[in-house]
């Protein structure tokens, strides 16, 4: 049986509101847009994991209703995203390599307990 592969889970909320660039407007356009720039990453992996790797975006709030494309499956969280992103770092990290793109350091705690590895949003957001 081949070993699954890596899953990387990005925390939409912090990694689209890293950038002060009007998101708040449209939260869900943000991410919607976070999720198509996502894609190449399936494929390709993050320094450090490379690809392919499932990718898998967390959305809460007014963004719980964007749809999952090609190379990225979008999660909506029933309540905290954080607490989904825990969730699904827990049930996978026993098993595959996981990484967590966040920048929240609690939430960075309670993956890492679990085996998961953090990246920064500048990991899938560079440049910025």
């Amino acid at each position: 049986m081949p070993n699954p592969l890596p899953l990387v889970i990005v925390d939409a909320a912090n990694v689209v509101g890293s950038v002060p660039d009007g998101w708040w407007r449209d939260r869900r356009g943000a991410a919607e847009r976070l999720r198509d720039s996502l894609v190449s990453y399936a494929s390709d992996g993050l320094p450090g994991t490379p690809g392919p790797v499932e990718l898998v975006l967390v959305v809460e709030g007014r963004a719980r209703d964007v749809a999952s494309v090609p190379g990225v499956r979008v999660e909506a969280a029933p309540g905290s995203g954080d607490d989904l992103i825990a969730e699904l770092a827990a049930g996978a990290a026993a098993s595959r390599p996981c990484v967590v793109v966040t920048a929240d350091r609690e939430l960075r705690g309670r993956v890492e307990a679990h085996g998961a590895r953090c990246a920064g949003p500048r990991t899938v957001r560079p440049g910025v």
